[in-house]
């Protein structure tokens, strides 16, 4: 764990001393956006696009599971790094499931953004979308990465609906606000908490919200509706990760993932849609949390649980009333 200082690696843990135990997720810093109508310099083209991801990650899986969903594998190439996070950061040494970097060879993520910005100075995080052509990060944040693969890419032969369509962008910002501050940032505010008071704040709302969440569920079949949103993979790749990470890692252990009927039917469904199962890697997301984070696990010993059969029968498809 880590951060550059005017393009300079520093090994470096959060720094919660200023925020009362808060763990404060800063910004996003490259903001750049591909747009298919050339309003931006990044115009969608086969081949153009690298991703860096981590598969322990779940704001990197939101991207993993968008390429696989619209069909973009052929036109966006992909680089894995390896689960282990210690004094150097997300690096690409060799292990199981790491794809190493062919576009510049780094043998460090951080040395991806500083050849796009040498003197940059901040967290050193995945996703990455990087441009080939010009050489740089187009952008660091995946709320607005999967958003460009769901709209700008059409024209390349991205396959399926659109999952955040104009009429319904309003109502999926607003609950996105609310799974973002509460769950998927929830876990880790609750986590990352050096304070009795800051963790009890986040746990308590991490499972005021699930329970929320439960309510909505067993009304609608998807947290919009009838139809799967981006809303729903948001909040997806948190839920794959609750009872194997959070509940024990993050102290999230007020309900487990599979205490909640409805959540945990929606979760198996989601998994087992085409394209996604295969983007989902428990070893290297319980490697990473359980042996990256010292502070919370300095033994780094990974737990063998908890045994979850993802591919169960769902009942989603069935009425409220009728559901067991």
């Amino acid at each position: 764990m880590g951060l550059l200082v005017d393009g300079k690696w520093h090994d470096r843990w959060y720094d919660t001393s200023s925020t009362g135990g808060r763990f404060v997720r800063k910004e996003s810093f490259f903001r750049g956006r591909v747009a298919a109508d050339g309003s931006t310099e990044f115009r969608p083209a086969s081949g153009r696009y690298h991703l860096y991801v981590s598969y322990a990650c779940p704001w990197a899986h939101r991207t993993l599971i968008y390429r696989a969903l619209k069909g973009l594998e052929d036109h966006i190439s992909v680089s894995v790094v390896n689960p282990l996070m210690f004094e150097n950061g997300w690096t690409f040494d060799s292990g199981p499931g790491v794809v190493a970097d062919p576009v510049g060879g780094a043998a460090y993520l951080h040395e991806v953004y500083t050849k796009a910005m040498p003197d940059y100075s901040g967290r050193v995080t995945v996703p990455v979308l990087w441009d080939r052509e010009s050489e740089t990060i187009v952008s660091n944040e995946s709320a607005e990465i999967i958003r460009f693969f769901d709209r700008e890419f059409d024209a390349l032969g991205a396959t399926g609906p659109h999952l955040c369509p104009p009429e319904l962008e309003a109502e999926i910002d607003t609950i996105n606000e609310f799974v973002y501050t509460r769950i998927n940032n929830g876990v880790y505010r609750a986590g990352f908490a050096t304070t009795q008071e800051a963790y009890d704040e986040a746990v308590t709302e991490l499972f005021a919200a699930l329970d929320e969440i439960e309510d909505r569920l067993a009304q609608n079949r998807y947290l919009l509706g009838d139809r799967i949103t981006e809303a729903d993979w948001r909040l997806f790749t948190t839920m794959v990760r609750f009872d194997a990470v959070y509940v024990g890692h993050f102290k999230c252990n007020v309900r487990r993932l599979v205490d909640y009927p409805n959540l945990w039917g929606w979760t198996r469904e989601l998994y087992q849609i085409p394209g996604v199962a295969t983007t989902v890697h428990f070893d290297h997301i319980k490697d990473h949390y359980y042996r990256s984070h010292s502070t919370i696990n300095p033994s780094g010993v990974v737990p063998e649980g908890p045994i979850i059969d993802f591919n169960k029968a769902h009942d989603r498809g069935q009425t409220p009333s009728v559901r067991s």
